[in-house]
């Protein structure tokens, strides 16, 4: 696990659609994480969601036990309408991240809910975590 001290990584309280953060530090999107195509996780992320969310790939998040990590932020009216940060870890199966890109095309956290199995992947990071990653 990765104790370096980071930016913020997580988007602008105010950002106009929704974002897409891909974990890519010291295990996430690695060999670490056998068996598991991360260049092609991240391109079908950005290929699909482009248009409609800020897709990104970020330095470590310090969840290495759940990696590969990622963390869907609302939109500004997600966020009014009360969505928060959603981690999800271990998100190693192709059909994970269409679950994701279906939930984040149907609106994302605070505007659509999102598929049931998407549960399963759903985590909550360490406070130490949330505070150095600033407001949820």
């Amino acid at each position: 696990m990765s104790r370096r001290t980071r930016k913020a990584t997580t988007s602008d309280p105010g950002a106009p659609r929704p974002t897409v953060s891909v974990c890519r530090g010291c295990c996430c999107g690695t060999p670490k994480i056998p068996d598991v195509d991360h260049a092609g996780q991240l391109a079908a992320l950005r290929r699909s969601l482009g248009e409609i969310a800020a897709v990104r790939a970020v330095e470590c998040l310090d969840a290495c036990e759940q990696a590969n990590v990622i963390v869907v932020q609302p939109s500004t009216e997600g966020r009014r309408a009360g969505g928060r940060p959603v981690w999800l870890g271990l998100v190693n199966d192709p059909d994970a991240v269409a679950d994701v890109i279906a939930w984040v095309e149907a609106g994302g956290p605070g505007l659509a809910d999102a598929p049931d199995i998407l549960d399963l992947y759903t985590f909550r990071p360490s406070r130490r975590v949330q505070q150095e990653l600033g407001p949820s």
